[in-house]
């Protein structure tokens, strides 16, 4: 079984809390999305990020001065974004951090498929970006069906807890023989279940921590998570898409 989640667009360097293990196993095509980034103009790039000018200055300094093999940080300590923090990952336990070193793996539009321990360094580029390359008009096209093949070379089970955006890069690809188990976090209102973006993030944290804190090996097992906002809905859910609808009573335990 292996878990899927997205990266989040803060980053934070920090190489001395905890050695990372190995490179990415994409890094030469990662040097191929370097090259092509440090091409660009300032006005290009900003195009691209679709971010303000204070945050578009930081990630072309960022791309000026990157080393992608040197002075690194291990990938489940780089991202900063609200899943992570309620993840939480600074106080994981030895055994903790073995169980997502083997489960875990983060889709990324710079890097492609990481493990936790792969040493990485801040950049910008997501998934969806319309960064054009010999492979076609986008990121997606960039990668094509190489992550899922080397997700599907690891598992026949798959836990997805990451956004459309970044999940598609291997639902698009799932053999009939691969089980694909989406994590759908939200409120039930007229009948529908509505999610709420940052209320999944959180979720979404929290289910990895569960998961590690129980050694979670199956997904049936998921069904008995209860976290401070959502619960498992039985009713909404199937065997391949487990619905959690938040309830109020939760958030003041």
């Amino acid at each position: 079984m292996r878990i899927i989640i997205s990266p989040a667009k803060k980053m934070k360097d920090d190489p001395d809390s905890l050695d990372w293990k190995a490179l990415p196993a994409f890094l030469d095509r990662t040097e191929e999305l370097k090259t092509r980034l440090q091409s660009m103009s300032f006005g290009e790039l900003k195009r691209l990020w679709k971010c303000n000018d204070q945050l578009a200055e930081l990630n072309v300094q960022r791309l000026q001065t990157m080393d992608l093999r040197r002075h690194l940080t291990p990938a489940i300590l780089s991202y900063e974004g609200i899943q992570y923090q309620y993840m939480a990952p600074g106080v994981f336990t030895t055994w903790e951090f073995a169980y997502i070193q083997e489960h875990l793996r983060i889709l990324s539009g710079f890097y492609g498929l990481l493990r936790p321990f792969d040493g990485v360094t801040p950049y910008r580029l997501e998934m969806q970006a319309r960064l054009a390359t010999e492979y076609g008009k986008d990121v997606y096209a960039f990668w094509g069906d190489s992550l899922a093949k080397a997700l599907f070379a690891e598992t026949d089970c798959i836990i997805n807890l990451a956004s459309k955006e970044y999940s598609v890069c291997i639902s698009r690809y799932l053999p009939e023989s691969m089980r694909f188990v989406s994590c759908i976090f939200g409120e039930e209102k007229e009948g529908k279940v509505v999610e709420k973006a940052t209320m999944c993030k959180m979720a979404r944290g929290e289910m990895v921590r569960y998961m590690a804190e129980h050694g979670v090996t199956r997904p049936e097992e998921l069904q008995d998570f209860v976290g401070r906002q959502f619960r498992f809905a039985p009713e909404h859910s199937d065997k391949d898409r487990y619905v959690f609808l938040r309830d109020p009573r939760l958030s003041k335990r």
